[in-house]
């Protein structure tokens, strides 16, 4: 991992991603506007756990630990933010 920064980044761009689709989504579908507004909550909830874990690694002092640590989060940021597109395009169906 580059640095902590960079991965924040990310986590943030991802977020915005899933809030403009969500956006564009109100204004093809505004019938459906209180479930996306609904999605978006939990896009933000899910930034904000994320963040929680970026600044709290396990294990601070042992560099393996805390690079094991930053990849796992990477991963779960894909499934978590991969998983409310998913919802949307249910949603949007």
């Amino acid at each position: 991992m580059a640095n902590l920064r960079n991965l924040k980044k990310e986590i943030d761009y991802c977020l915005e991603e899933v809030v403009f689709d969500c956006d564009m989504a109100i204004c093809f579908q505004p019938t459906k506007e209180k479930e996306i507004f609904g999605l978006m909550q939990e896009a933000v909830a899910v930034r904000n756990a994320l963040y929680t874990k970026a600044n709290n690694p396990a294990e601070p002092h042992n560099a393996s630990l805390v690079r094991k640590h930053y990849a796992a989060l990477r991963r779960e940021m894909s499934e978590a933010y991969g998983q409310l597109f998913e919802k949307l395009s249910e949603i949007n169906k």
